[in-house]
């Protein structure tokens, strides 16, 4: 951690400033996403383990102090926080760009109230445009439920990013129909490539490469309507436009083409414990802490100093391939998106 004038920053050994905090508030979801968890579940920590929202908002001003200006809500599901106008409400009196992401199924209840706080900035998770299809990967219905809620989102002007989990043979002849909703919607659709965690069945064989992605779409519109979009600071997506379509898309390459080199994350789980990089096994558990009246900003920074170059270590496609290296880590349910 190093101070200038009244401003703190995470910086680790590598020179990255670290100034955007996930939280996730909950392990619990109302979908069954294959990529995100096992078909059987999580066992869940017990409620008394979990961040209260005040918990979560002292957290939040800590991590302010620290250097933090951008928050960004996840779950599981974070709309099912029975508290979560609470935890909006204190969120949205800090200094920072606060976003959540979400499924979107129990978004038209929450609406008003994003209005009301000023939050514009949302993720909206969807894999695909066909009902059969969502069912299947999700393990539950609402298709028509998420589609609505997206239509009510766009026409309320908010800022939405389509989050689509990219899985071969799965959803990935779908990459032309999502690319298309950007014909109309000024949103962002972000394909993912499908990432290694506990109990998601991850091989190297069902990821779609950033050069799948464009190749498949070069052929269909043609390579040169297909434009590169300046990368945003500390960009996780890289962006592209297709020429007179009001929105764009991005790549998320985390497992091909890894943005390491400026990344600036850091995560804190629904039972506070801190991770500074999704692939890592290894966390700080900050809540307890906390409770303990220990000295959390220490933990936070030693954290951070102990971040590694790339993916917790798992610098090479071998080494990502290799089960024991990540076999620790969490579903992604229990990590937070």
């Amino acid at each position: 951690m190093t101070q200038l004038g009244n401003i703190q920053e995470l910086r680790d050994k590598f020179g990255r400033v670290h100034n955007y905090l996930r939280i996730s508030l909950i392990e619990k979801c109302n979908l069954r996403c294959s990529y995100c968890m096992p078909a059987e579940g999580i066992p869940l920590s017990p409620k008394a383990h979990l961040m209260s929202a005040e918990e979560v908002l002292e957290f939040a001003r800590i991590f302010v102090g620290l250097g933090v200006n951008k928050i960004r809500l996840t779950g599981g599901e974070p709309l099912l926080r029975k508290d979560i106008g609470t935890i909006l409400e204190g969120l949205s009196e800090m200094p920072v760009d606060l976003s959540i992401t979400t499924n979107g199924l129990l978004m038209d209840r929450h609406v008003d109230n994003f209005q009301k706080l000023g939050i514009k900035k949302i993720n909206f998770s969807l894999d695909t445009l066909k009902e059969e299809r969502f069912q299947e990967l999700t393990r539950r219905t609402g298709f028509q439920k998420t589609l609505d809620n997206f239509e009510l989102l766009h026409d309320k002007d908010f800022d939405l990013k389509i989050n689509t989990v990219l899985i071969k043979g799965i959803n990935d002849d779908e990459l032309v129909d999502l690319v298309n909703m950007t014909k109309d919607y000024k949103v962002s659709v972000r394909f993912i490539e499908f990432m290694p965690f506990d109990g998601n069945s991850w091989d190297r064989s069902k990821m779609v490469s950033e050069k799948e992605v464009l190749d498949q779409l070069g052929a269909h519109f043609g390579a040169e309507r297909i434009a590169s979009l300046p990368n945003e600071d500390n960009f996780t997506a890289r962006k592209f436009k297709i020429a007179g379509y009001k929105g764009d898309f991005g790549i998320i390459s985390s497992v091909t083409n890894p943005f390491c080199g400026s990344c600036n994350r850091i995560r804190l789980t629904a039972n506070g414990r801190i991770k500074n990089c999704l692939f890592s096994n290894k966390e700080t558990d900050l809540l307890a802490a906390m409770r303990a009246g220990e000295n959390v900003e220490n933990l936070i920074l030693e954290s951070i100093l102990n971040k590694k170059a790339v993916r917790a270590g798992m610098d090479s496609m071998e080494k990502l391939s290799d089960p024991a290296l990540h076999s620790d880590n969490r579903s992604m349910i229990a990590i937070g998106g």
